[in-house]
């Protein structure tokens, strides 16, 4: 049985799920909001140090010897994703419905036909009715939504000067003086289980049921007139699918050799005859 063969190919897969995880990384370089995701490639030596006092047999020994040897004939794999939450560097648009958070961790909540959603693509407008919404229609939802769910942040056309400050709280100029009304405030929050969000696509995540969300009164970073833009560095991409194509260049190599020359080879040895 040629071990080396199936280990060739399952290191192959390794760099095909990079190449998709790196390839969806480029497509939203300039996606507001997105966070890069990442793969884990384990090996036997991180592994085995992790793991080696629960081992089934004790280390040291001649059974643990052969544990070993043959758990070392294991390929690496991907062991685990994650999502980079860093923070994104901000642009400024001077659009007054533009809104960033300036903080890892927070996020704006939304409604959805599925259900609460969060996101950190603060690129909101008016809908006809005069109800801010993302780009997808879906309602930017309030802080008092939690106890009026029918609540929304609602703007009149007459409404021409509109200002956020930096907890999210919308005023109102009165037109002809410097009057402002206080109007809705935004729904912020902090998600103390970030590595628990589920990606939903359009910058969308799906909270974890356990994570009781709250609104944060005084967080201090939302920024009016800003956009968060991804924070994908795309020539530390582009060199890790470099990388990955070259290994995958490298393991096809060797899946060649093992069906090819190795088996040539051993052909010709057993065809010869001695008499």
């Amino acid at each position: 049985m040629q071990t080396g063969f199936y280990a060739s190919a399952a290191g192959m897969v390794t760099q095909f799920n990079r190449l998709d995880t790196i390839a969806n990384n480029l497509a939203n370089v300039n996606t507001t909001g997105f966070k890069k995701e990442s793969l884990i490639t384990g090996d036997f030596a991180r592994l085995y140090k992790e793991a080696r006092d629960r081992l089934p047999i004790k280390n040291q020994t001649f059974e643990g010897a052969s544990y070993i040897n043959r758990a070392m004939s294991k390929v690496p794999h991907i062991v685990e994703s994650y999502t980079d939450h860093s923070l994104g560097s901000l642009e400024k648009t001077g659009n007054r419905f533009d809104i960033a958070l300036s903080d890892e961790g927070l996020f704006f909540a939304v409604e959805t036909p599925q259900g609460l959603r969060l996101t950190r693509d603060g690129s909101f407008s008016l809908n006809d009715a005069g109800v801010l919404v993302t780009k997808e229609g879906y309602k930017v939802l309030p802080q008092n939504y939690q106890n009026d769910p029918d609540a929304t942040i609602r703007f009149n056309a007459e409404d021409t000067t509109i200002e956020v400050d930096k907890n999210g709280q919308f005023y109102n100029l009165v037109p002809g003086s410097t009057q402002r009304i206080e109007g809705s405030k935004l729904f912020v929050t902090r998600v103390e289980t970030i590595k628990y969000l589920q990606q939903e696509g359009s910058g969308l995540y799906i909270p974890d049921s356990a994570d009781l969300l709250k609104p944060i009164d005084e967080s201090g970073s939302v920024l009016q007139g800003y956009l968060e833009k991804s924070n994908v560095n795309p020539v530390t991409e582009m060199v890790a699918m470099i990388e990955a194509n070259r290994l995958v260049g490298m393991y096809q190599k060797v899946m060649d050799s093992q069906m090819n020359d190795m088996n040539r080879d051993a052909i010709e040895k057993l065809a010869v005859t001695r008499r």
